[in-house]
């Protein structure tokens, strides 16, 4: 049975729109970027292959998908989260995939903005997304079954959601392929709009800007996601 971070890029591919377009944009822009929960690597390793030549690290906890990420040996890649690592003079930090969303207390996102915070430089940028909770999407998570190739097979992957418990979601992914199957457990926390901002002015960061989709329209009600572009005071 394969694990859960060989499967990753397959369940998760890159399409070259969307979210993938807004992220991958901004590290090409920038010259030095910080990928906090890099996961397999996907993002710094196309901006490498596109032509970026600055400074790139990816960071992240999970050793299994960093030695994914490892496959790509043109980028610095660090087993850890951002309370322990200490990195400075970045131009850029994001953090992608919804990986915000596993940091499930205050503690853990205060952690994580102020190990940011130290890592940029001044008026360097902090570019994250998470779900708007006001939108429920994991109500609609049962239905959203869906298969993807694995060394030719058709593998198919369904969930089983949990109600919300305060702001936290408990899913368990199941992918099954004629071989073998996986039942994976996770828990995703869905933070307020307005308590998202009160932890991040606690960090120090300063929001520039927030969309509610990938095409940078107003965060409203009814968005689907919080997508937060922050920075650090020139002084």
């Amino acid at each position: 049975m394969p694990e859960a971070a060989e499967l990753y890029n397959a369940m998760n591919p890159w399409t070259g729109h969307s979210s993938d377009r807004f992220y991958l944009d901004l590290v090409l822009a920038s010259p030095s970027v910080l990928d906090v929960g890099c996961g397999t690597g996907t993002l710094l390793s196309r901006a490498r292959s596109a032509g970026h030549r600055g400074r790139l690290v990816g960071v992240d906890p999970d050793p299994d998908m960093l030695s994914q990420a490892k496959a790509f040996s043109d980028v610095d890649w660090l087993l850890g989260d951002m309370s322990t690592v200490s990195l400075s003079g970045f131009d850029l930090a994001v953090m992608t995939g919804h990986a915000f969303q596993c940091l499930l207390t205050d503690d853990a996102v205060l952690s994580t903005l102020c190990g940011v915070f130290d890592a940029l430089r001044p008026g360097g940028r902090f570019v994250f997304e998470t779900r708007n909770p006001l939108a429920r999407e994991w109500e609609r998570w049962r239905c959203a079954a869906f298969s993807f190739p694995w060394q030719g097979d058709s593998v198919q992957v369904s969930y089983d959601v949990q109600p919300i418990s305060g702001d936290v979601v408990d899913v368990v992914e199941h992918i099954v392929a004629p071989t073998w199957r996986r039942a994976d457990p996770g828990r995703l926390r869905f933070v307020s709009p307005d308590h998202l901002r009160a932890l991040i002015t606690r960090s120090g960061l300063i929001v520039q800007a927030q969309h509610g989709d990938w095409d940078r329209a107003p965060l409203s009600a009814t968005s689907p996601e919080i997508i937060s572009v922050l920075h650090k005071p020139d002084r």
